[in-house]
């Protein structure tokens, strides 16, 4: 069913080493990804005078001086409204709230982050057709992190400098730089979609994900309003505010906590571990010292006791036929140090 790292292309073998090397093998003029959708490398070919005008971070000291003047308030506004909304559900309990915000979280961070925009998009660890790819894409629209070009050029950018100057969010700038200060005080570049194809060419070149990524608030909005004629206003408190909120925190940690504490399998370049508790938020994708020797594996959990809900849901959708080429690292068993 899966197809290990061993027997890949040249540029896969290059992704799947122990090693680690980046996605990006060379500066950003004239940068080589890991594969375009139909399979063959992408290139992005930059200008003289446009290789140095697409910064993604701020500087470490501004990092560090969470001043008034570096708030992206847009951004600020909308956290903080359904913080407070997440809230305000814990009053309006009821087991139909409850199941209806656990299936829309699996929905969008399941299927649409952790099978989506991760293991698919970014890291095409496995095929499945077009129409299956843009529904898991839509569904990760519904966990307010952004559109798919957008999470998928940062993600990219991620594995390339992780844990280096230059990484979006690492905890050596601070932890909670690395948990949502990146988001509340650094770039943001949500809408810019024309600066992050740069670093998504295979996805910039398809108007659908350019679209989506533009608009990508609008699937949520639409979940709002189905919600609220089905439900009132409880069910969109459930189902929104409160399941969206604990989505972030949930995602967030990979970006935090799984370079904090935890294991460490292999030894890569970064300071990624393998965190027993965010794989349980995270449907899997909080093994991440895996994942990071391992990038293009669309298995994250490699021994028997790491369980990682997506590598099963998609063994799922390969029985079945809605996926094929699935990738999985095969690692010979070892004890994981601290």
């Amino acid at each position: 069913m899966g197809q290990s790292c061993a027997g890949q292309s040249h540029l896969y073998l290059t992704y799947c080493k122990t090693a680690v090397k980046p996605i990006w093998r060379t500066s950003l003029r004239g940068t080589q990804l890991l594969q375009s959708a139909s399979g063959k490398p992408v290139t992005v070919s930059t200008s003289s005078n446009e290789s140095h005008a697409i910064p993604l971070t701020t500087s470490a000291a501004t990092r560090s001086a969470y001043k008034p003047s570096n708030i992206n308030w847009t951004t600020a506004g909308f956290m903080v409204a359904f913080h407070v909304l997440a809230v305000a559900a814990l009053w309006r309990f009821s087991w139909t709230n409850l199941v209806v915000a656990l299936v829309l979280y699996w929905v969008a961070g399941g299927l649409g982050i952790c099978l989506g925009y991760h293991r698919l998009l970014t890291h095409r660890g496995f095929r499945t057709s077009k129409v299956f790819e843009y529904f898991l894409a839509v569904c990760g629209t519904l966990s307010l992190e952004g559109g798919p070009i957008f999470w998928v050029a940062t993600h990219r950018r991620h594995h390339h400098l992780s844990d280096h100057n230059g990484d979006p969010h690492s905890p050596r700038d601070g932890g909670f730089w690395a948990h949502m200060g990146w988001i509340l005080f650094g770039d943001t570049h949500h809408n810019s979609t024309d600066l992050m194809v740069r670093y998504a060419p295979d996805l910039g070149r398809v108007p659908f994900y350019r679209r989506l990524n533009t608009h990508h608030y609008v699937p949520l909005i639409a979940l709002g309003i189905l919600l609220a004629v089905s439900g009132g206003l409880s069910l969109v408190l459930w189902g929104v505010f409160l399941r969206t909120v604990v989505g972030l925190h949930a995602t967030w940690l990979v970006n935090s906590a799984t370079h904090m504490w935890g294991t460490r399998r292999f030894d890569t370049r970064d300071d990624s571990r393998n965190n027993w508790w965010v794989a349980l938020l995270t449907f899997g994708e909080g093994w991440h010292n895996n994942h990071h020797a391992h990038p293009v594996s669309a298995r994250h959990g490699l021994a028997w006791y790491e369980l990682d809900l997506t590598w099963i849901a998609l063994k799922g959708l390969d029985l079945v036929g809605l996926v094929d080429h699935v990738k999985a690292a095969s690692v010979p068993g070892r004890a994981p140090t601290e």
